[in-house]
């Protein structure tokens, strides 16, 4: 009786943990992510206006993102090394459709219209790039040599300016850098960093010329926001003027002056986090930095338990792709970054970004929950 109570302590408070367990769910993660969801309803609901449909329309897609990575972490990572390759040529062959048939919106050619549903391919490259290089250079002895190197580099930059080409500058980023943190992972040593460095560096007159115009204007204001204070300028100003005026605790929940008074563009998007600091205050923002820290920390756990090369690439990519997310958005909206249109990751409204970034942590849960059924 002694021995059946000490094992009854050890069971979970609950059948939840159960639950989870059994649908291959890293609970620790998943807390994590509810968590982040429940702050973006608080934010939403407020940036939004009080607009109950908005919160309407995010709960349906986050449910949809969930369910998603629900059937993904169920799916053995030995299954998404098989297709990496099959994926990414798709994604390839979709990115190029969009260049030739795709929808225009907003100045931008980015979505695929199929009949009874339209979506961004570019999202669908977050994932398979990664997927991709993890896949290439686990065939390869590690640190990876010039040739590996050369070989994805070229792998990287073929749907990075795809992606450019429509334009969409913030995903072409996010693409490059879910391939980079594949390499960085890949033990790339400093020299070859540098070495890329110095390369982007030379080739900064052929970007600029290569740009358009609007994003040239993006970049000169961040350089000298105030040089155009009613026109270009406008959106950091006022983003910069939301997150003073928070001071270090905040105005209080519904307390946003600059998204009431419509004084923030965007301001449930891009701007989002302009809006959560005025409210919440220097206080706030740690705690959400700490949320971020969290599930940054977590996927980076689970990326050093991986069994497999494969495995351990790319959950490193996808853990460094979220960073790279919240450090463009946050950067951009506090001056310290040009504005790329990078959303605020599960906080910002929006379907196509948040239905990714699950998919990844999908993929994450799918490699730690089946390490032990991994084939040798």
């Amino acid at each position: 009786m002694k021995t059946e109570t000490r094992r009854e302590q050890f069971q979970p408070p609950s059948a939840l943990g159960n639950i989870l367990r059994k649908l291959h769910i890293d609970i620790p993660l998943f807390l994590t992510l509810v968590l982040a969801s429940m702050v973006s309803f608080v934010v939403l609901y407020s940036a939004g206006s009080q607009d109950t449909g908005i919160l309407i329309r995010q709960a349906a897609r986050i449910g949809l993102a969930f369910a998603l990575m629900t059937v993904l972490a169920h799916i053995n990572p030995y299954q998404f090394k098989r297709y990496s390759a099959l994926l990414f040529g798709l994604g390839i062959i979709l990115l190029i459709a969009v260049l030739i048939m795709g929808q225009i919106g907003k100045g931008a050619q980015r979505w695929l219209d199929l009949g009874f549903f339209r979506f961004q391919p570019s999202e669908m490259i977050k994932i398979t790039t990664p997927m991709m290089i993890a896949w290439y250079l686990a065939e390869h002895s590690l640190p990876p040599k010039w040739k590996q190197l050369s070989i994805a580099g070229i792998l990287i930059i073929i749907p990075t300016l795809l992606i450019a080409k429509q334009p969409d500058l913030g995903t072409s980023l996010l693409v490059a850098s879910s391939g980079a943190g594949v390499l960085f992972f890949a033990g790339l040593s400093w020299r070859f960093i540098l070495a890329i460095i110095a390369s982007l560096a030379a080739l900064t007159p052929v970007v600029w010329h290569l740009m358009h115009d609007y994003q040239r204007g993006r970049v000169l204001t961040f350089l000298n926001p105030e040089a155009d204070p009613m026109g270009r300028g406008y959106h950091i100003i006022q983003s910069k003027i939301a997150i003073g005026s928070g001071g270090i605790y905040g105005k209080g929940w519904l307390g946003s002056t600059q998204s009431e008074l419509d004084f923030l563009p965007e301001s449930s998007t891009d701007f989002i986090f302009a809006v959560f600091a005025e409210e919440f205050g220097l206080f706030g923002c740690l705690g959400l930095l700490i949320l971020y820290l969290l599930i940054i920390g977590r996927c980076l756990y689970i990326a050093s338990q991986a069994q497999d090369t494969y495995s351990r690439l790319l959950a490193g990519s996808l853990a460094f792709t979220f960073f790279v997310y919240v450090f463009v958005n946050i950067g951009m909206v506090i001056g310290i970054l040009p504005v790329v249109g990078v959303p605020l990751p599960l906080i910002s409204y929006g379907g196509t970004s948040i239905v990714t970034l699950l998919a990844g942590f999908g993929i994450l849960m799918s490699i730690h929950t089946h390490r032990k059924l991994l084939p040798n």
